[in-house]
């Protein structure tokens, strides 16, 4: 089985983990997206010999889209009904979640996404808010998935359980959104058993924690890959978020300050602290 890559995005470029060596790529970050077979571009190019610092390390994203599907995992399509009962969209989610056609929402632009360490967002109009761990796939401008990431789709509960027409709100702000801490460049699909776990820290002790696997996600990459490009085009690629199976408890909601940290190996872990301006 071939090994994957890690590709990281620093200050003064793209930035190569291989098995048996690392190193900058003297590459573009988005012609990166444009390489049709980029495990095997990345598995010959030539790195330059030095050392970095990961403590650096900048979203992985710069003229990519972001986009998100929802309700993919039984949890969530009960969360989103209870959210929204009261409002009489409770049905809205349990239909997608059996439908055909997966929900699919644009979620973001490259200067609404932090990296690691970066502050990820909860809306001032907004009283009940979460985040949301999510596989993230990486999409080439071929429409192929070359890799994987870790992402963190902020989210207002309050905001989408009021109305469901109101997703666009609850899902689209600054710092709405979080990706890193590298891209994981495979030619295997990430394997069903790999686990999400999410922690939150609030004042340093630990205020949620959780996990899921890739197994328990109704449908497959592929599948949320095929429906996203039926009508689009993306000459810089895309990212993917998957849908959470990750959802805290109807008593918890964000605060400053807090800490949250998404780990999925074998990508790493990405933590951003949260703020509300």
């Amino acid at each position: 089985m071939s090994q994957p890559h890690k590709l990281y995005r620093l200050p003064a470029g793209p930035y190569l983990e291989r098995t048996d060596s690392r190193g900058y790529l003297n590459s573009n970050w988005d012609d990166l997206f444009r390489i049709e077979d980029l495990y095997t571009h990345l598995s010959t190019a030539e790195l330059t010999d030095s050392e970095a610092s990961l403590d650096d390390t900048l979203a992985p994203i710069v003229g990519q889209e972001v986009w998100a599907c929802g309700v993919t995992y039984h949890s969530s399509r009960l969360a989103r009904m209870e959210e929204s009962k009261d409002a009489g969209g409770g049905d809205f989610y349990a239909r997608v979640y059996s439908a055909d056609r997966p929900e699919i929402f644009f979620k973001a632009t490259a200067s609404r996404v932090s990296g690691p360490g970066q502050p990820v967002r909860i809306r001032q109009d907004s009283t009940w808010d979460v985040p949301e761990p999510e596989m993230t796939l990486v999409i080439s401008s071929h429409g192929n998935i070359v890799g994987y990431t870790i992402g963190n789709d902020m989210s207002s509960r309050s905001i989408e359980g009021d109305n469901p027409l109101y997703l666009p709100q609850a899902k689209t702000y600054e710092q709405c959104a979080g990706l890193g801490p590298c891209i994981l460049v495979s030619q295997e699909p990430l394997e069903p058993s790999t686990d999400i776990v999410l922690t939150i820290k609030r004042d340093g002790d630990i205020a949620f924690n959780g996990q899921c696997k890739l197994s328990d996600m109704k449908r497959t990459p592929e599948e949320l890959r095929s429906f996203l490009m039926r009508e689009l085009e993306f000459p810089n690629g895309a990212f993917v978020m998957t849908g959470t199976g990750i959802v805290p408890g109807n008593d918890f909601t964000l605060a400053p300050d807090d800490e949250v940290s998404i780990t999925i190996e074998p990508i790493g872990t990405l933590t951003n602290p949260v703020v509300r301006k």
